[in-house]
C-alpha cells in the first residue's frame, strides 16, 4: 500500500478521504491537510484516527508522516495548487491536481492516463471535463471533429467556495482540454449553477460537429461512444447516457462555429450524460463531485500500480 495525502479538507477532499478508504486496495490514507481546525473534514478524519494537520502544505512538510507520503492530492484552488506544487514537487511528491490550475498535463483516466503515468504533476481538468471529454475523444476516435461545445449543468448546492472562485479557470481549462485530449480543432465550455429544489443530478450536454456523416459512420460513433461510456462507468458508477445519442445533418451556415470555414455540409452530435454521485460523503446528486474525486483516484492508483510494475 502508498499512502497518500490530501491538500483540502473541505467537501472534495473528505469525499477522497472516503473513497480511499472503502474503495482503494493500492492506497492508504495518510494525513488530511486543511487550514481550518474547526472543518468537518479534519474531525472526521481526526474520529477515524487519520492524521491531520490544519496547518496547510507547510504543516504537511513539517508532519511526521510526510516521508512516507508517496501521493498528493490536491483539492484546493488554482491559486493554492500553484504555491503548494512548488514546495512539494522539488521534495519528490507525486501530485494529481483537482484543481483548475493546469500546471501538469490534462488526464482523463479512460482516454489518456497511460501516456502521462511518469508525469509529477497530473491535472484533472474540470469536472465537466472529466464527465464530457471521453465523448468528444470518442467521436475523434472515429472522425475529425472541427468542434465542440459541452455544458455542465451541476446543483448550486453542490458549488462550494472554491467551484465558484474558479469559474473562469474552468471554462478555459475545460476548453483547452477539449481540444488538446479530446481532440477537437476548437472548443468551449459552459457551466450552468442550477439552484432547483430538490437538488437536481449533475447533467452535460456534449454538441460536436463533424463532416456530413454516413450511416456507418454514424454506427462507428455509436459503437465508440457505448464502449468509453462502459470504460467511464468502470470508475464512475453513476455516469450514464441520459437518452439516445442524436444526429443532425447541417448544411454551411456552421461554418461560423469552424476555425476554417469550408462552405460544406456537417453533422452535429449531440450526447446527453448524467453522473450520479456514489454518496460516500456527498449527496448522490453531487455527481459532479463524485466524478473529480472518482478519476482522480483511478489515476493515483495506475501511478502506484505503474511504479510497483517497474520496481519488479
Amino acid at each position: 500500500m502508498a499512502k497518500a495525502a490530501i491538500i483540502g479538507s473541505g467537501n472534495i477532499g473528505t469525499d477522497l478521504m472516503f473513497k480511499i478508504m472503502r474503495l482503494s486496495e493500492t492506497l492508504d490514507m495518510g494525513v488530511l491537510v486543511g487550514i481550518d481546525p474547526a472543518s468537518d473534514g479534519l474531525a472526521r478524519a481526526g474520529r477515524l484516527g487519520i492524521p491531520t494537520t490544519a496547518d496547510g502544505v507547510e504543516g504537511l512538510i513539517a508532519h511526521p508522516e510526510f516521508d512516507q507520503i508517496e501521493v498528493v492530492f490536491d483539492a484546493t484552488s488554482a491559486g493554492a495548487h500553484r504555491h503548494n506544487a512548488e514546495r512539494l514537487l522539488p521534495l519528490g511528491k507525486r501530485l494529481v491536481d483537482l484543481t483548475p490550475a493546469a500546471i501538469g498535463p490534462y488526464v482523463v483516466p479512460c482516454v489518456n492516463l497511460d501516456a502521462h503515468l511518469d508525469a509529477p504533476d497530473i491535472n484533472m481538468v474540470t469536472c465537466g471535463g472529466q464527465a464530457t471529454i471521453p465523448v468528444v475523444a470518442a467521436v475523434s476516435a472515429v472522425v475529425p471533429v472541427h468542434y465542440a461545445e459541452i455544458v455542465a449543468s451541476i446543483s448550486s448546492r453542490s458549488a462550494g467556495p472554491g467551484t465558484r472562485a474558479n469559474i473562469d479557470e474552468f471554462t478555459e481549462t475545460t476548453a483547452r482540454a477539449i481540444e488538446e485530449v479530446g481532440g477537437a480543432a476548437r472548443g468551449k465550455a459552459i457551466i450552468v449553477l442550477n439552484p432547483a429544489e430538490p437538488p437536481m443530478i449533475m447533467r452535460d450536454t456534449v454538441q460536436v460537429v463533424v463532416d456530413r456523416l454516413d450511416e456507418t459512420a454514424k454506427q462507428g460513433i455509436l459503437d465508440s461512444i457505448e464502449s468509453t461510456i462502459t470504460a467511464v462507468a468502470d470508475y464512475v458508477p453513476g455516469y450514464r447516457l441520459k437518452q439516445r445519442v442524436q444526429f443532425s445533418d447541417e448544411g454551411a451556415e456552421l461554418d461560423g462555429l469552424l476555425p476554417n470555414p469550408a462552405g460544406g455540409s456537417y453533422t452535429r452530435v449531440t450526447v446527453f450524460l448524467e453522473v450520479e454521485g456514489a454518496a460516500h460523503y456527498l449527496p448522490a446528486y453531487a455527481g459532479n463531485l463524485d466524478i473529480m474525486t472518482s478519476a482522480a483516484l483511478r489515476v493515483a492508483e495506475r501511478m502506484v500500480a505503474a511504479r510497483l510494475e517497474v520496481s519488479a
